[in-house]
């Protein structure tokens, strides 16, 4: 068992608050990711953890054991950093083998703990190769092995595979992944790469400026994200922002009113049933929808809204296309054949079934 548990956790470097009042429940043998852009408290969490932070309010448990105050070499966790931290003099074997010869193993079994970990990780080929003479990823592999060789509960990665070239890295993230289930520990991975987050994370930590911002599966937190931030900041590229105000019409129905171009659309009834139970009927809105569930079309249509073609990317598997909508830019993803010419005229609406709502003014989900 490796549950860990962090409880009201503050750490602060003099004025900047680094990590504000988190709370967190990290379930055994679950893969969690910390995803934030820089700056957000991802790494500091993460050292706390480790113990080689100590917070400043707050506790940490490991198994229900409070930690909080257990020097690192105490917690029974395997740190593993961007930058490797090989010792140049010694091989891959050597520095692999190193916490097992640091605890006073013997070399018979420290060889067996040894060539299971290069088992798992394929490296028994540069198990004699100094660091100089390894590639970047295998270089992370060491690490890596360093790490597993101690069988440890909790297995905490900074950004692992950040250095490595894009290809490799979608390797490296399928690896991780398996090496995960391989070794059974808990692991909480740190990066600011949603892909890799989406990707590999049973549950994803979405934090900013030390605040936890939601914790949810991928899917969870891409098509319910808690607020603009998450909505925004979750997808490649992120959701549309529309500002609107609820706007009730004939029958009591309501509708949003897009003040910037002048017109109304229509939202489905269990929308407006959230919007009036909530209280939101006289606030400003702010309608998100995904590129993917923007409608378009290069004739005109009904219910659809007329705008003008302003860039198209063309991403190989599918286009997005940008088009002005009064002062907005929305993004627009549709299939490679979709290539129309800026300056078009074209047409687009939204999903209704998958719309969100959010408070202007706190950047709350409504809906």
């Amino acid at each position: 068992m490796a549950e860990i548990a962090l409880r009201n956790i503050v750490k602060r470097f003099g004025s900047l608050v680094a990590v504000n009042n988190l709370n967190l429940h990290i379930r055994d043998k679950e893969f969690v990711v910390l995803l934030g852009p820089s700056g957000c408290g991802k790494t500091t969490t993460l050292r706390c953890i480790s113990g080689l932070e100590t917070p400043d309010e707050g506790k940490i448990l490991i198994d229900e054991e409070d930690v909080t105050n257990k020097r690192a070499s105490k917690r029974d966790v395997a740190f593993v950093f961007q930058l490797y931290a090989l010792y140049p003099h010694l091989t891959a074997y050597g520095n692999i083998a190193f916490p097992l010869v640091a605890q006073g193993l013997s070399k018979k079994r420290a060889r067996q703990e040894v060539d299971r970990a290069a088992q798992i990780l394929r490296i028994k080929h540069i198990l004699n190769k100094k660091p100089r003479e390894l590639s970047g990823g295998d270089m992370q592999r060491v690490a890596l092995g360093r790490a597993i060789v101690r069988r440890p509960k909790v297995f905490l990665l900074d950004e692992p595979i950040g250095t490595l070239d894009a290809k490799f890295r979608e390797e490296m993230r399928a690896e991780l992944k398996k090496l995960h289930v391989d070794i059974g520990a808990t692991t909480v991975y740190v990066t600011h790469d949603q892909v890799e987050a989406m990707s590999m994370g049973d549950r994803v930590v979405i934090m900013n400026l030390g605040v936890l911002q939601q914790v949810g599966t991928p899917h969870e937190v891409y098509n319910k994200p808690k607020n603009l931030f998450v909505a925004n900041f979750i997808g490649s590229p992120g959701m549309n922002f529309i500002s609107c105000k609820p706007l009730r019409g004939p029958g009591g129905k309501l509708t949003l009113r897009l003040p910037g171009v002048n017109t109304t659309i229509a939202i489905p009834d269990e929308i407006q049933r959230i919007i009036i139970d909530k209280k939101k009927e006289e606030k400003d809105l702010v309608l998100g929808v995904r590129p993917e569930n923007v409608i378009f079309s290069r004739k005109e249509k009904s219910n659809h809204l007329q705008t003008r073609v302003y860039v198209v990317e063309t991403m190989g598997s599918y286009n997005i296309t940008d088009v002005r909508l009064g002062d907005e830019t929305i993004k627009v993803r549709t299939v490679p054949s979709i290539l129309p010419e800026v300056g078009e005229t074209v047409y687009i609406s939204f999903d209704p079934k998958r719309i969100s709502i959010f408070d202007e003014e706190t950047g709350d989900s409504v809906v």
